[in-house]
């Protein structure tokens, strides 16, 4: 399996054989993400050479950017129309716990997450958690629904208290995969590596906003032998 290197990227870590990316920006012209069909596409062609077998198109939702079910979904369409491959895809969103998010939940109007659709995609400021975090938690679960925290590795507000207080309410973590690879810098990455170690991630994905960025990434040479046989024992092709 190991080449003859200190180092691995992404690719040679074999993670992504039956892959499924749980949070992307893939879906077209929506937010700060993928802005043509055609990109998507490059992506999407990428994805079937590495052997991934599921998307899961995330596009943001917050008050900077109100995107609705309906609009979301024929865009999603379009791009499934357009889509000749054989990556099954499936359509949700990366929700700002913010006063949107917390109307919309009230109201019942929401992206659903995960194969059974019970659960939401979340996200909060990476210096400051949402007034009322443990409560919007709390109020998610009343409605039926399974919180995914993406990218905690990022929230350099947490510490490792935090971490655990907000595990043990039933909240699952999803991982930047790109995070085990620093780009988003050292301090992120040993975060990610502290919670993958201690096997707090349920899901992993890329939020891929680009090609040419995560084509980077995941040929980028950044991986040790550890981090990369900590994934193999911690997350599952799937998650």
């Amino acid at each position: 399996m190991w080449p003859f290197s200190s180092k691995y990227n992404l690719q040679q870590s074999e993670i992504f054989d039956g892959w499924t990316d749980r949070h992307s920006h893939i879906l077209p012209g929506v937010d700060d993400g993928i802005q043509s069909i055609k990109e998507s596409l490059a992506i999407l062609s990428m994805y079937e050479q590495m052997g991934v077998k599921k998307v899961w198109l995330t596009p943001h939702i917050m008050e900077d950017c109100p995107n609705t079910p309906e609009k979301l979904k024929t865009r999603f369409e379009e791009l499934k129309s357009a889509y000749q491959g054989n990556i099954e895809l499936a359509l949700s969103a990366e929700n700002m716990m913010d006063g949107l998010f917390i109307k919309r939940l009230e109201q019942g109007i929401l992206m659903p997450y995960g194969d059974n659709q019970n659960e939401l995609l979340i996200e909060t400021s990476y210096v400051q958690p949402p007034m009322r975090m443990e409560g919007i938690l709390r109020d998610m679960q009343k409605a039926g629904f399974t919180p995914v925290l993406a990218h905690p590795e990022r929230y350099l507000y947490m510490d490792a208290e935090k971490y655990e207080n907000i595990k043990e309410m039933g909240v699952k973590f999803q991982l930047n995969i790109t995070s085990l690879i620093g780009a988003y810098g050292k301090q992120v990455m040993e975060r990610a590596e502290f919670l993958l170690n201690e096997g707090y991630y349920n899901y992993s994905g890329s939020d891929a906003h680009s090609y040419h960025a995560i084509q980077r990434a995941f040929e980028h040479k950044a991986l040790n032998k550890k981090t990369v046989e900590a994934i193999h024992q911690h997350l599952s092709p799937t998650n």
